[in-house]
């Protein structure tokens, strides 16, 4: 690549830093960006260039597969109802450890390598994420919960003063219990707190597809009744389904973009961001303009 090309891909990313910067990005963390290393630094470089260039990115992960994993370390099998892990006292404890003790750690860490300025939160900092039991009508899933509310204050001040949040799914009840969340919820809900700019979701395929048997039908931009409708006929299912209903509550609640994109792709926020093509799907509200990123 010569100096003119690197000259003329700055260039076509000039609009959109002028056009995000300030404001708020939230970016759900999971997948395999989550497990592979070099993913896992590509995503911490990008998200420490966007503080750099004026943009205020939130981090928001889960960390299902490595619950499981220590789970059955310790002698303890996952069990899961419609994709909801079953989650009595011991688990919860588990998962506490897992998100918050280790992943939440290692990300703070790695992003303050690349010369961010990390913080680690859960639900619990400040009544971040209230918490209430998810409602199963089939099986009492003990301690998985829903965001009742989110307290989005102290998010404000650190992206302010020049922090990158890294928010863990734990929230917290009325009477103080932890309760495990899942993440692409907590993403969507937190980014309307903040009327984030955009909502981005990191995934293990390209996005959503017209036929999920067929990778050419990539759909690049989804109104959410088309959403609904790929829902109902099964071609949106299991953990695609609470991706889509986070941006969809997103959007309601006043953010302008949402992006389900392929975290194995290297250094795809910026693609997403930054870039004329964009990757990924885009949803969008019914009759909304999907025509730029």
């Amino acid at each position: 690549m010569t100096g003119i090309d690197k000259a003329g891909i700055l260039i076509e990313a000039l609009p959109y830093i002028r056009t995000f910067y300030g404001t708020t990005i939230v970016v759900k963390y999971g997948g395999n960006a989550m497990i592979n290393q070099q993913l896992k630094e590509a995503v911490c470089q990008d998200l420490v260039l966007l503080k750099y260039i004026g943009l205020n990115p939130v981090i928001v992960h889960g960390g299902g597969p490595e619950i499981s994993s220590m789970m059955k370390r310790l002698g303890k099998e996952p069990t899961f109802v419609n994709g909801l892990r079953v989650t009595d006292d011991e688990t919860m404890e588990i998962a506490q450890m897992v998100l918050v003790g280790k992943i939440n750690t290692e990300l703070v860490t790695l992003l303050n390598r690349y010369g961010g300025k990390a913080v680690g939160l859960n639900g619990k900092d400040a009544n971040l994420i209230q918490a209430k039991k998810h409602d199963s009508s089939q099986v009492d899933l003990g301690f998985v919960g829903d965001v009742e509310l989110i307290n989005p204050g102290l998010l404000q001040i650190l992206n302010r003063e020049g922090y990158i949040p890294v928010v863990s799914s734990v929230g917290v009840g009325e009477d103080g219990a932890s309760y495990n969340i899942n993440a692409d919820l907590v993403a969507g809900v937190l980014a309307g707190a903040l009327k984030a700019a955009k909502l981005i979701l990191l995934t293990d395929v390209e996005g959503i597809y017209e036929d999920p048997e067929k990778p050419e039908t990539l759909i690049s931009s989804l109104t959410v009744g088309k959403a609904r409708q790929l829902i109902a006929e099964g071609k949106i299912a299991r953990g695609m389904i609470p991706k889509v209903e986070a941006c969809i509550g997103a959007l309601r609640a006043g953010v302008g973009r949402t992006h389900i994109i392929d975290g194995r792709k290297l250094h795809s926020i910026l693609l997403e961001i930054f870039t004329n093509e964009g990757i990924g799907t885009m949803v969008v509200p019914d009759g909304g303009d999907a025509d730029d990123n």
